[in-house]
């Protein structure tokens, strides 16, 4: 069995009952299917042939009765294969969606958002789709074709012979089908992935492709992604037409066979009139079946790519995950120490690493600041206080603990972040300040707020902090983001706070604001968090205990502010630099 098919079939199974009441439910339906035809052959031949005009009613009663009963059936049947596929959709999308929040960041570097969401939307809508109608409809119409065979069979074997000549025909159609479709599916799903994610970038990018003039360009580039989408699906529908008109052909010369057999055998005193009748009446039993037989290929092919994509996610290796027998602690101390740190993100293809040999140790409490130019991996050192990428060489330890002994949980909950990227949830003021902690007092919220500078134009919106932001911060400055985002980290009131490069956005008055206030109210002098501050400007970093200068990716100079001045190194001419632009 396929291992895309057998790891989803448990979600399937999880409702086995329902499928098998929906699946007798079907057969009853089939089985009632079967007696209108062989009445409306019994009123040819008992009342317009026999002359048994009181028969009529009784059998359009049966008739009546039996449409009713099928209709009613057919009904709950659809709500019972409806809900069966929502169900397992549910299942399958929450699945999916844990498996993303515990995934590393090292696979979000390497996998587009727009593929992601078109296995979260597209993927399992094709997976649901096949669920609700395919999975019921193939053997059903397997069924009907062998009941009505056996049915046909039973007034005339030459004449259903005559009407089934052309199956194996249908049956190699749709083998070489199936064997040519598969591939094209894939490529379907891969340039609706592609095309997803060219969207996604242009509206999360909006603003910069008007402020570059860059709508033509966008719009031709979408323009290929759309094209190469529209290419797949061409394909896609060119085999179809390849193989399809021999199914239509074979169905459709089903009535020719049957009026021309069925005549001769009249004729000849075989078969009575009544006999052509019923089997006209069961001929949709053979048609239908040998019509959609196509279209069940394409979906179930559909499915299979489907699903392949989704499993391709879910078997996607976690590296960084807990231990066997984890450290656990209500909240970490604070204390922090890298031994002869070695990293790189790309833990599939090594690169040179981005940290090299970094040893340094802060005691709780302490006041880190980390300067040094771009790209010489500052915002990678203070990832790996939280794990969220693991060392090659070395190890990160937090209260003498290394931090893969950690239980993940426990170690995040005691560290908080303001991040570089600063990214703010389409909610309240509130809620994007308690963010992490969502039964905070309001008294603390305003507090952390007011720490940030951010209570004073929080005051000033329409609805104070009740106040909806747009998504992703739509609508503050970036100074602002900056502030709710510093505030939020703030009000967790963490065992190790990191701030990477959180005032860059904001006047010089303002940073001197934040830093005074984060100094009296948080730092305290040794009893607040164990701070790291990841900053450009060196005011941001200059009353630190400990300031660790890196180029290239290693430590090329330490201490404190004044030492590192009297050094002569990077950092005084860094100062003097900044001192002049001042």
């Amino acid at each position: 069995m396929h291992q895309a098919v057998r790891w989803g079939l448990p979600y399937i199974m999880k409702h086995r009952f329902w499928i098998v009441v929906g699946f007798i439910v079907n057969l009853l339906v089939m089985v009632a299917a079967l007696i209108n035809p062989y009445m409306a052959g019994r009123i040819v031949a008992d009342v317009i042939q026999g002359g048994r005009s009181d028969l009529l009613f009784p059998y359009l009663g049966i008739m009546v009765g039996n449409t009713i009963w099928r209709s009613v059936a057919r009904y709950w049947f659809r709500v019972l294969s409806e809900r069966i596929s929502q169900d397992v959709l549910f299942e399958l999308r929450r699945d999916v969606y844990h498996k993303l929040h515990i995934q590393n960041f090292t696979w979000f570097d390497k996998n587009r958002v727009g593929d992601i969401m078109s296995r979260m939307t597209g993927d399992l809508e094709a997976i649901r789709g096949f669920i609700a109608f395919d999975m019921f409809a193939i053997p059903e119409s397997i069924l009907l074709y062998i009941s009505a065979v056996i049915v046909m069979g039973m007034i005339n074997v030459p004449l259903t012979i005559a009407m089934i000549i052309l199956a194996p025909v249908v049956m190699v159609a749709a083998t070489m089908q199936s064997k040519e479709i598969m591939p094209a599916f894939r490529e379907v799903r891969e340039q609706f992935s592609k095309l997803n994610s060219v969207s996604e970038e242009n509206i999360g990018g909006n603003r910069v492709v008007k402020a570059f003039t860059q709508e033509e360009y966008e719009v031709e580039k979408f323009t290929k992604a759309n094209q190469a989408f529209y290419d797949s699906n061409t394909k896609t529908a060119q085999v179809r037409v390849k193989y399809m008109p021999v199914m239509e052909t074979a169905a459709a010369l089903l009535p020719l066979i049957l009026l021309l057999f069925g005549s001769i055998l009249v004729i000849n005193g075989q078969i009575e009139l009544w006999h052509i009748i019923t089997l006209s009446g069961y001929l949709w039993m053979l048609d239908g079946p040998t019509r959609m037989f196509g279209w069940y290929v394409n979906n179930m092919q559909n499915f299979v790519t489907s699903l392949e994509k989704v499993h391709d996610m879910m078997r996607s290796k976690i590296y960084i995950q807990n231990p066997h027998v984890a450290e656990t602690t209500t909240r970490v101390g604070g204390a922090v120490e890298f031994q002869n740190v070695g990293f790189c993100y790309d833990i599939y293809a090594p690169q040179p690493y981005i940290l090299k040999n970094v040893s340094f140790k802060a005691e709780r409490g302490q006041t880190v600041g980390i300067v040094g130019g771009t790209g010489s991996g500052k915002t990678a050192l203070v990832n790996l206080i939280s794990r969220f990428y693991d060392v090659q060489e070395g190890a990160v330890l937090v209260d003498g603990v290394n931090v893969k002994d950690y239980d993940i949980y426990d170690l995040r909950r005691g560290i908080s972040y303001a991040m570089q990227d600063v990214f703010l949830h389409s909610d309240t003021v509130e809620g994007n300040i308690a963010f992490g902690v969502p039964d905070t007092a309001m008294e603390n919220v305003y507090a952390s707020a007011t720490i940030t500078d951010a209570d004073s134009f929080i005051r000033k919106m329409p609805e104070e902090y009740d106040t909806v932001i747009g998504e992703r911060g739509v609508g503050l400055s970036g100074g602002q983001k900056q502030r709710i985002s510093l505030a939020r980290a703030i009000a967790t009131e963490p065992s190790i706070l990191i701030l990477d490069d959180v005032t860059s956005a904001v006047d010089m008055e303002t940073e001197h604001r934040i830093q005074e206030a984060l100094a009296e109210r948080v730092i305290k002098d040794g009893s607040g968090p164990t701070t790291f501050i990841v900053a450009h400007r060196l005011s941001a970093v200059r009353s630190a205990d400990l300031i660790l200068v890196l180029e290239s990716g290693e430590i090329t100079e330490r201490g404190t502010h004044d030492e590192l001045v009297a050094l002569g190194g990077y950092y005084a001419q860094l100062y003097e630099e900044q001192r002049g632009s001042k």
